[in-house]
């Protein structure tokens, strides 16, 4: 049976949830992270129109567009904004799968008797988003993924496509191989190699030619995706399997307490992201980039499932200091857990020399204050100022001071 699918693409979505707050900035180019250090996280189609892409170094970003402004990350945002439009989806249709925090695929198939149509379907989705969340979206729709997937690419910025069953070559062929879904620069150069420019080219390609080049699964499948076949189904979303924090230093490092620092701070902001989701977990993940752009992850599984902070912090710093970096110099630390259980199924065992209030329940009350009064009100000590600043004395450095 023939298969609707939507594919629901946010237009420029880390940028457009920082304009909500910044409605003077609309219609100006805006770059999100990438000041200072880093690299662009996301940016407003004026940025893009300036030749800035998401992954491009700050220098390179700043000398492309010397007038944008830059906006600092805020992913509590976005993961809030992303369930919130998860919840539209699922008004809309039974069948979800969230292929990223600002994607999602639907099978509406069972649902278009109720809409009418498809595009009245998403249509409708489209401004219901835009309505309670003041932001824009695309939407692709096809018999399959792979066509809807390409369909809301098509749509951007703030549109939609729809290609019917007996419109999916008239609609792929003379599309640039580029456009394919799956198909990035490494794979198109190759494809140019074979003189394959547009997704036609690729259909009408011989697979033996295809073979040497891309083995003798992967050139077919290639292939078959250029008729626009796609036997994936949309899978309803599960819980993910991880949650992390990374952050790129202002300067590279090879100071213990600086790095056991910033390693704290990513500890909270996972533990804070785990106690949302309601989740715990034992394997704790220290990850690195060295300044040659060196990485390491080193993982260590602890006795208890956390959702603690201070645990997560102690957990990663007992793995960094096996590593016996010698003042190795470090640009970008992270943290992230694993293994993920339910709060409800998870099981921590007490220790005999545990207080009655430990710091679990010290970091509970700080969420409960955070969400009473705003992101501000209360923060460790050493976390208070500047990220390059050491005046703060390690005497304090596990302490917690309010701020309202």
């Amino acid at each position: 049976m023939s298969r609707t699918i939507l594919h629901v693409d946010m237009d420029a979505f880390y940028a457009s949830v920082a304009l909500r707050n910044r409605p003077d900035l609309q219609g100006t180019p805006v770059i999100v992270g990438g000041e200072g250090r880093g690299v662009v996280l996301s940016c407003t189609y004026e940025a893009r129109a300036l030749g800035v892409r998401s992954g491009m170094s700050s220098s390179e970003a700043r000398r492309l567009a010397p007038r944008a402004t830059f906006l600092p990350p805020d992913f509590e945002s976005y993961v809030a904004v992303s369930k919130a439009i998860v919840e539209v989806f699922c008004s809309f249709s039974a069948v979800v799968e969230s292929a990223s925090v600002d994607e999602a695929f639907l099978d509406v198939t069972g649902a278009l008797r109720m809409h009418g149509s498809a595009v009245a379907l998403g249509e409708r989705l489209r401004a219901t988003v835009a309505d309670e969340q003041h932001i824009t979206c695309s939407v692709g729709i096809g018999p399959s993924k792979f066509v809807a997937k390409v369909a809301s690419r098509a749509a951007k910025p703030d549109g939609l496509v729809e290609v019917p069953p007996d419109r999916v070559t008239d609609f792929l062929h003379p599309l640039p191989v580029e456009s394919m879904w799956g198909v990035g620069a490494a794979t198109a150069a190759k494809l140019h190699r074979l003189g394959i420019e547009t997704v036609g080219d690729l259909a009408h390609a011989d697979v033996r030619a295809l073979r040497p080049v891309f083995g003798p699964n992967a050139g077919a499948g290639l292939r078959s995706l250029a008729w626009g076949r796609d036997a994936r189904t949309v899978v309803p979303w599960t819980r993910e399997r991880s949650v992390g924090s990374q952050e790129t230093l202002s300067l590279d490092t090879d100071q213990r307490e600086v790095v056991s620092r910033e390693l704290l701070r990513m500890a909270d902001k996972t533990a804070r992201r785990m106690r949302k989701q309601g989740v715990l977990g034992r394997t704790i993940v220290l990850c690195l980039r060295f300044a040659d752009f060196r990485e390491i992850n080193r993982a260590v599984t602890i006795d208890s499932p956390t959702d603690v902070g201070e645990e997560i912090h102690a957990a990663v710093m007992g793995t960094y200091d096996r590593l016996g970096l010698d003042r190795a110099r470090i640009r970008r630390v992270g943290v992230r857990v694993e293994g993920l259980v339910d709060e409800s199924r998870a099981h921590r065992q007490p220790q005999l020399t545990d207080p009655e209030f430990g710091w679990r329940e010290a970091e509970h009350a700080i969420d409960e204050t955070v969400a009473r009064f705003g992101p501000g009100a209360v923060r460790r000590a050493v976390l208070g100022g500047d990220r390059r600043s050491t005046s703060v004395a390690e005497a304090n450095s596990r302490g917690l001071f309010p701020l309202a």
